[in-house]
C-alpha cells in the first residue's frame, strides 16, 4: 500500500516500545509548511507531545554503529534488510524525559521498531552491561527489547558515533488507527566525545543547509507513517503538492556531512550537489 505514497497507535499516540509501521520521507521547501498544515487540519490533531511543549519537542538521538559503519553502509546501499542502533531521549537534556535504546528494523517498505524505556538518569557508564532484572523496565516486550539491543550491540561491536538533535512538529490522526505526520527542522549533529552527555558543552553543525540536499534553499522532512492501510487523505496530501519520496537517514546524513567536513571517506550524491 505505501506505493501508492510514491505514484502520486492511534490518535493519542504514545511513546510505544513496540511499533510496525510504514513510512515515507519528503524534503519539503518550508513555504509548503503552511499549506500543508491547513490541508490536514480536517483529518489530524497536534500530537499531545508537542501540545504540553508549546508547538513542538526536540528529539536527541546517540547513534551507534560498527568500526566500519557497517550500519550507515547498509542504509547507503540500500540493503533490504537493514538496523539501526540508537538510543533516544525528548527535550532538552538533562531533563525528565527517560532514555529509549532503540533498534529500528527496515524490511523493504516496513519499518518495526523496537525500545527500552529507562530513567534518564539511569543513562550512565556500565547501563548495557546490567541485567535486566536489575532494571525497571515495564513489561517483556521492552525486557526483550534491552536484551536484542545489547545483543547486536555486541555482536557487531558497536560504538557512539554522533549526537543528532533537531525540533519536531508532530500531528496525529483522528479517524485513524495510526496515521501520524511530522515537520523535523533544525538538524544538526556533534561528533561522540562523551555518550553519556548528551553533546553537552559541544558545537552542534547544522545539516540545515541547503547544501546537503542539493537545493539553493534550507528545507524540512516531512515524513508520513501509517499502517498498512494507507488513509485517503494521505494520498490526496501527496497528489495536491506532488510530493515526490525521496530517503533521508539523519545519521547517514551527519556521517557524509563529517566526512566532507573532515576530507575523509566519501560523501554521496556527488553529481545531485550541482545546483540548477
Amino acid at each position: 500500500m505505501i506505493a501508492t505514497l510514491d505514484s502520486v497507535k492511534t490518535g493519542n499516540a504514545d511513546f510505544s516500545t513496540e511499533l510496525d509501521r510504514f513510512e515515507a520521507k519528503y524534503i519539503i521547501p518550508r513555504r509548503l509548511v503552511g499549506p500543508i498544515k491547513d490541508f490536514i487540519r480536517p483529518y489530524c490533531t497536534m500530537d499531545k507531545h508537542c501540545a504540553v511543549s508549546g508547538g513542538h519537542y526536540y528529539i536527541n538521538t546517540l547513534q551507534l554503529d560498527s568500526p566500519s559503519l557497517s550500519l550507515h553502509y547498509a542504509k547507503e546501499w540500500e540493503a533490504a534488510h537493514r538496523f539501526k542502533l540508537r538510543v533516544r531521549t525528548y527535550g532538552k537534556p538533562p531533563g525528565k524525559a527517560p532514555v529509549f535504546l532503540e533498534i529500528k528494523r527496515k524490511y523493504f517498505e516496513r519499518v518495526i521498531k523496537s525500545r527500552a524505556c529507562i530513567p534518564f538518569g539511569e543513562w550512565r557508564s556500565g547501563i548495557l552491561e546490567r541485567h535486566v532484572d536489575e532494571l525497571d523496565l515495564k513489561s517483556v516486550k521492552e525486557r526483550e527489547a534491552f536484551r536484542e539491543f545489547v545483543r547486536l550491540t555486541n555482536e557487531i561491536g558497536a560504538g557512539p558515533l554522533v549526537y543528532i538533535r533537531y525540533c519536531r512538529e508532530a500531528f496525529t490522526g483522528i479517524f485513524d488507527h495510526y496515521a501520524r505526520i511530522t515537520f523535523d527542522s533544525q538538524l544538526c549533529y556533534q561528533p561522540v566525545f562523551d555518550m553519556y552527555n548528551w553533546g553537552a558543552g559541544g558545537r552542534f553543525i547544522s545539516m540545515d543547509s541547503g547544501l546537503v540536499r542539493g537545493r539553493r534553499e534550507s528545507s524540512l522532512v516531512l515524513e508520513i507513517k501509517c499502517t498498512e492501510q494507507v488513509p485517503t487523505w494521505m494520498v490526496e496530501l501527496v497528489q495536491e503538492f506532488d510530493l515526490v519520496r525521496c530517503g533521508n537517514c539523519k545519521y547517514s546524513t551527519a556521517i557524509w556531512m563529517e566526512n566532507m567536513l573532515t576530507g575523509t571517506g566519501e560523501a554521496p550524491f556527488d553529481d545531485e550537489f550541482v545546483l540548477t
